[in-house]
């Protein structure tokens, strides 16, 4: 499918995605911070990418470690002060490294002073910041469950009034049909813009309108009540929202808008990301949840293959592309690592399944995305009892599992292999106390082995680890070859063994096939003549080896493979 070749700044980054939290501990508190990042700036610089986007540093009780906001014009204390902030952008800057920060406007954190204000008055103008109804014979206005499980509407004390919470009970939503309420998001996100940050990766944008009936529907569950993604996602209206969003914000300044957008079907991708669609890019979850019917569900699993896990990927790509400009990644802070979930045989959950998994998506259309720790090929760890996870989503799903009927060992399982905690876990930068973390204080977060041999200290200096593949992919993306690799046609290969993932880049400038083994059997395929750029195994002809992965330059000469 041909692309057309507009340029922009963020379609050729490489975006890295920090969790500040569990990045580098600077002063030894047992939690990450953003000096902790500066420090580590070398590290992002020598790795190549050209765009950091760190998640929330916000001042929170950290109900839902940091996207329950109390200030959007602070920073929480854990993770350092305002000046930190302007330093990293300043330092990153100086680097050739831009800064893009979470944009969370779907609610705010019970502790944030409009949330109390409207608690303490009635008669508050705040009451209307926020959505509150009346209770209904003594219970909830409706049957909708929170995305973490149980009623989305919580009692206000001493009031026969209920408020609604889309995720915890401590986040809040925004009443988003208030005119006073949208222009005060406005002004925050102007005054973060002109601060210098790059951009915004806008968390859960697509729940911001509600339909106004607030009506119950039929039961989904065993808990009588039902997703409130049926109510209060993508509904009608939303665009009225989010085209006002863009003009009072984004469109002022030449900034990077990535919209977290669940629930937008492919055909209405175009509305999103279009010539005049609401943001840059958004994230598509299609293929990141291939593994569960739902991707809040973890006890609902799904059994794929290689197959429909690339029919996933090219859907998404093609849609992306007929729209606009698309992300391309494996991993976030809401995902399981893409090592455990991705490569099915435990024996390549190595070096080898980890490149093959990078160079299968890194060179797709659409920026790239990494997020910390994939560089490295880092995996699940497993956890022996709920009570060792912090992640609210992991101990929902484990309580729900339950409920449903399944055991404790059958719930874990679930968790563990799902649960958010995995890639949340402190980032190893050496083999020495707490994997190099801090300086010995107990981590926010628990390791669960004292194995830190997969580090960032032993990547670097190895010649063939998976960081120095991630180095490489990011040369030939960004220097060696961007009118291909970046703006190139992209041509999804489908006449292929059920195994492997193949697709073309191409421009004037050159044919680049990259082709990918995702089983542990050697599978058929006719290699073109043409120049090797990028491996992870010495076999260079047919059959491709398990979990190998190769990038062709094709020779002119050769006819469409």
């Amino acid at each position: 499918m041909n692309i057309p070749r507009q340029s922009a700044w963020w379609k050729e980054s490489v975006i890295y995605q920090i969790y500040p939290k569990s990045f580098y501990d600077s002063n030894n508190d047992g939690v990450g911070d953003i000096r902790g990042i500066i420090e580590k700036l070398p590290y992002l610089k020598t790795l190549g990418i050209t765009v950091i986007w760190v998640s929330p540093f916000y001042r929170s009780p950290m109900a839902d470690n940091g996207y329950d906001i109390a200030d959007y014009f602070a920073v929480n204390p854990d993770f350092g002060s305002m000046q930190d902030v302007d330093e990293l952008i300043a330092r990153s800057g100086e680097m050739g490294i831009k800064v893009m920060i979470d944009l969370v406007v779907n609610h705010t954190s019970d502790e944030h002073a409009w949330f109390q204000q409207a608690l303490a008055d009635p008669e508050s103008p705040y009451r209307d910041y926020y959505i509150f109804k009346p209770e209904v014979n003594g219970a909830p206005p409706n049957n909708w469950r929170s995305i973490f499980g149980g009623s989305a509407w919580e009692k206000v004390p001493g009031e026969a009034m209920y408020y609604l919470h889309v995720f915890h009970k401590k986040q809040p939503d925004l009443n988003w049909e208030n005119p006073a309420l949208r222009e005060n998001i406005y002004a925050m996100i102007n005054w973060w813009l002109n601060k210098g940050i790059a951009g915004f990766r806008i968390d859960a944008i697509t729940f911001i309108k509600k339909d106004q009936d607030f009506g119950s529907l039929p039961a989904d569950g065993i808990d009588g009540l039902v997703s409130i993604k049926n109510k209060a996602r993508n509904r009608p209206g939303i665009e009225i929202f989010l085209n006002e969003l863009k003009e009072k914000t984004f469109r002022k300044y030449n900034c990077v808008t990535v919209g977290e957008a669940p629930g937008v079907p492919l055909d209405d991708y175009e509305r999103f990301i279009g010539p005049e669609g609401y943001f840059d890019m958004i994230f598509d979850f299609h293929a990141a949840d291939i593994d569960v019917e739902n991707g809040s569900e973890w006890f609902r699993q799904c059994d794929w293959g290689v197959k429909e896990f690339r029919e996933t990927l090219f859907a998404s790509q093609l849609a992306f592309i007929r729209a606009g400009w698309g992300t391309s990644f494996i991993e976030n802070h809401d995902q399981p690592r893409a090592l455990s979930k991705l490569v099915k045989d435990v024996n390549y959950q190595n070096d080898t399944g980890a490149t093959a998994l990078a160079a299968m998506y890194f060179f797709m259309h659409g920026t790239p995305f990494i997020y910390q720790g994939q560089e490295l090929g880092m995996k699940n760890f497993s956890r022996s009892d709920i009570s060792e996870f912090d992640d609210i989503s992991s101990l929902d799903n484990y309580s729900r599992s339950l409920a449903e009927g399944f055991s404790a060992d059958e719930a874990m399982a679930f968790i563990n292999r799902r649960s958010r905690d995995n890639a949340r876990t402190p980032f190893p930068w050496s083999n020495g106390s707490n994997g190099g973390f801090n300086q010995g204080a107990k981590p926010w977060l628990a390791f669960t082995s004292d194995d830190f041999s997969l580090n960032a200290q032993e990547q670097i200096s190895r010649e063939n680890s998976v960081f120095s593949f991630y180095q490489r992919m990011i040369a030939l993306r960004n220097i060696a070859f961007p009118e291909t690799l970046i703006y190139g046609q992209f041509t999804p290969l489908n006449n292929v063994a059920d195994d492997i993932i193949a697709y073309e880049r191409c421009s004037a400038d050159a044919r680049i096939l990259c082709i990918t083994n995702l089983s542990s059997k050697a599978q058929p395929f006719a290699l073109p003549d043409g120049e090797i750029l990028l491996s992870n195994n010495d076999n260079m002809t047919s059959p491709l080896q398990p979990y190998q992965t190769l990038l062709i330059k094709v020779h002119a000469k050769n006819e469409q493979i």
